[in-house]
């Protein structure tokens, strides 16, 4: 609720004696509360994300409704001597929430204990921060009150002469530009100011300009006797930025009170940047204190009008959304979509307590700003489809009776992606256009490290694929990395057939996702002893079960066909690329059952040879090459969109499935450091069942457990059961769960 200002400044004045001689640990108690307050006006409306510049305590606050582009980098007031990040988060947060821009604020180091230039330091570490991560000076403000304000100043004198780029523009509420106290509004103002005082204002220049003395609970300031040195050290232009050179500032917006002492600190800093030829406004409300756009006050409605006018003007790219083509291996999803079936998978992790769901949207919230490729709704071109990022996250979704339930598209065009919790569960289910389970997996890694700061205040530390959620997303991770890689010549996509399991589908669309828990050492072991890769080992037991099936339900030998897997492969560790789009291709091992029966180890050579042959980098390249090669045709590309469709959905159904019996896909193993890892016990990894066939399988290795997960939308679990029973019969004990309907159990 929003006061009225005379109400303020009769409260002002009352407790003016007190604020004006109390001790500094009061005040510094005091400041910090009044934060806390002024962040309560807008609850809800931001995310806070605290983190530290260096030793510099910081926090990044994002509104909800992120309109503009860019970051403010706000220092708060206090004399240089009161006010921690609790303190700097309170305007922060309404500056935030009025201007819909992110905005960086940071608890400087105070006087006297660090005093000039410790301030100026931390205020340069912080704008050198925003620069390091990607935020050009064009996308920078500077805002500042008292202190602050004056700190806004000194910091751009502090940039010109190391040189670097100017910030688009400064904006102060009653900034402390002369600390020699120097304006003739000291005198003239000093009966009607009901908030400060020139001897505070002497106090806190001292304390910021010679540092101090502690007596008992007492603080006291250095002082320079000598009138004349004292007005010559705080006319230095780092300490009193009005004494400095002004040219080339960038351009300012001032609000100060027509009733404060340090009127003329305000309008002799506007006078004196025209007269250097800088832009700068100067806003004087009559009858207003020290300050005061700080306070929720009705009257202060215009004063945001005001910068939210020279947010629109200084940072003139209002937050555009993304928009990018899809990658190359994405072309053919929105396509093949059918009413019954959408290419969708999901990564899951399992929490080891129930998902705070209002945390869960708060971190999505965050998390989301990050990924600009995975955040994305799908949209309809003349000639291609297109991605076009969300404005914002989308609400937490519950979970349906099974996993990956179909994504209409009109869903798809309102965003791509969902998140689903449930009990200890946290989900997120892809649209394959927009990533593959690398990219994927980082999504989900790095949302689940904001839940957990966000929940428990730990901080997971980055890599291992968490984002820093405060750093702008590079371009790299945004390249259709195909394009780059494509080789010189294309390989020839002539295969045979595969053997496909059929049977009656669920009437309802239900899918069955039964998971086999494995031990991970043992079957590293297992794998070691046959000279092969996890991925071969278990691809071959995969194969070997279809292998029995075929045999099961084909009694002519010369009617069999071939029994083959559809491996992904991460070309990430081919090719040097920090996509978080698609970039995956594929190998196709397998057997031909007509040759006669396997044996297991014989199967595992098979496929360990086949992949090393498929999986080089100038076969991938030659893969990359005739995808690409398409695309580019000149008749492709002219073609409109709905003949595009039908023809790319004639080649899907041709050839899209049927080369295989189904995929495995292996993301390997997940090793998270301790700050995950006690809070996060189990994750999975879920593909969608395929198209026209019913199964699909896949495969993460966490905590010591493989999950492997076998999803099907037919009615009756027939894979399952041979796959167990190659898996006993090889000694391999399995923990088996199901999602399955009571007819089967």
């Amino acid at each position: 609720m929003k006061q009225k200002a005379h109400f303020i400044r009769s409260q002002l004045a009352l407790w003016k004696p007190f604020l004006s001689s109390c001790s500094l640990s009061t005040a510094r108690r005091g400041q910090d509360k009044i934060g806390e307050l002024m962040a309560g006006t807008h609850k809800g409306d931001v995310v806070y994300r605290d983190f530290r510049i260096g030793s510099l305590p910081a926090s990044m606050i994002l509104p909800s409704d992120e309109l503009n582009a860019g970051v403010i980098l706000y220092l708060h007031g206090g004399g240089y001597t009161c006010g921690g990040l609790a303190y700097a988060k309170g305007f922060g947060t309404v500056m935030a929430a009025e201007c819909g821009m992110r905005v960086l604020c940071v608890a400087y180091r105070l006087a006297p204990e660090h005093p000039f230039p410790a301030a100026q330091n931390d205020a340069l570490d912080a704008y050198g921060y925003l620069l390091a991560n990607g935020y050009d000076p064009s996308q920078i403000l500077l805002c500042g009150e008292s202190a602050g304000g004056g700190l806004v100043y000194s910091l751009c004198l502090r940039i010109k002469e190391k040189g670097w780029a100017l910030p688009a523009g400064m904006i102060t509420v009653s900034p402390w530009t002369d600390l020699t106290g120097s304006g003739v509004s000291y005198e003239n103002n000093k009966k009607v100011d009901p908030s400060m005082t020139r001897e505070r204002l002497r106090y806190f220049a001292d304390c910021y300009v010679y540092g101090g003395r502690t007596e008992g609970r007492s603080i006291y300031p250095n002082r320079n006797e000598n009138e004349e040195e004292d007005r010559r050290r705080k006319s230095e232009a780092g300490i009193s930025p009005l004494f400095g050179d002004l040219s080339r500032m960038p351009p300012s917006l001032t609000f100060v009170g027509g009733d404060e002492i340090m009127l003329d600190d305000a309008r002799a800093m506007h006078e004196r940047l025209l007269a250097a030829g800088c832009e700068s406004q100067l806003s004087i409300r009559e009858g207003m204190w020290h300050g005061y756009l700080l306070y929720n006050l009705a009257e202060n409605e215009k004063d945001f009008d005001l910068i939210r006018r020279f947010v629109r003007a200084h940072v003139p790219h209002q937050r555009k959304l993304r928009w990018m083509t899809l990658d190359n291996a994405a072309k053919i999803f929105p396509a093949a979509r059918t009413r019954h079936w959408s290419n969708v998978f999901r990564l899951s992790a399992t929490l080891n307590e129930e998902v705070d769901l209002s945390v869960l949207q708060s971190a999505l919230d965050v998390t989301v700003r990050r990924f600009p490729s995975i955040a994305v709704r799908v949209r309809r071109g003349l000639f291609w489809y297109y991605l076009e990022q969300i404005p914002k996250a989308p609400v937490i979704a519950q979970e349906q009776p099974f996993p990956l339930a179909r994504m209409p598209f009109d869903d798809i065009r309102r965003c791509a992606f969902r998140v689903v919790a449930y009990e200890r569960r946290v989900a997120v289910e892809f649209f394959h256009a927009l990533t593959d389970g690398n990219g994927g997996l980082v999504f989900l890694k790095t949302l689940v490290a904001e839940y957990i700061y966000q929940k428990y205040g730990e901080k997971v530390p980055l890599g291992n694929g968490v984002l820093d959620r405060l750093e702008e997303p590079s371009e790299a991770e945004m390249e259709d990395s195909f394009l780059r890689y494509a080789g010189p010549h294309q390989a020839s996509r002539a295969d045979t057939d595969s053997f496909r399991i059929t049977g009656p589908r669920e009437p309802d669309g239900f899918k069955t996702n039964t998971t086999f828990i494995l031990d991970a050492e043992d079957i590293l072991a297992r794998a070691k002893t046959e000279g092969v890769t996890v991925t071969a080992y278990l691809a071959s037991a995969l194969l070997l079960a279809a292998d029995r099936l075929q045999r099961e339900r084909v009694k002519n030998p010369r009617q069999r066909k071939h029994v083959k897997v559809h491996v992904p492969v991460n070309l990430r560790k081919i090719f040097p690329s920090r996509t978080l789009r698609n970039f995956i291709l594929y190998a196709v091992p397998g057997i031909d059952p007509r040759l006669g029966e396997y044996e297991f180890s014989e199967v595992c050579h098979i496929v360990q040879h086949q992949m090393k042959l498929q999986i080089t980098e100038k076969n991938m390249a030659a893969m990359i090459a005739t995808n690409v090669g398409s695309e580019r045709m000149l008749a492709v590309r002219v073609v409109p969109l709905f003949l595009k469709n039908i023809i790319m959905k004639s080649i899907f159904n041709a050839v899209g499935e049927r080369k295989s019996c189904f995929s495995f896909s292996n993301l390997g193993a997940v090793n998270m450091p301790p700050e995950f890892c006690r809070h996060v016990e189990r994750l999975d990894f879920v593909l969608g069942a395929q198209a026209s066939a019913p199964y699909n399988t896949s495969l993460i290795t966490y905590g010591g457990k493989m999950y492997l997960n076998i999803i099907r939308n037919m009615a009756e679990p027939v894979f399952e059961r041979v796959l167990y029973d190659v898996l006993r019969e090889l000694g391999i004990r399995a923990v088996i769960e199901s999602n399955a309907r009571e007819k089967e159990n």
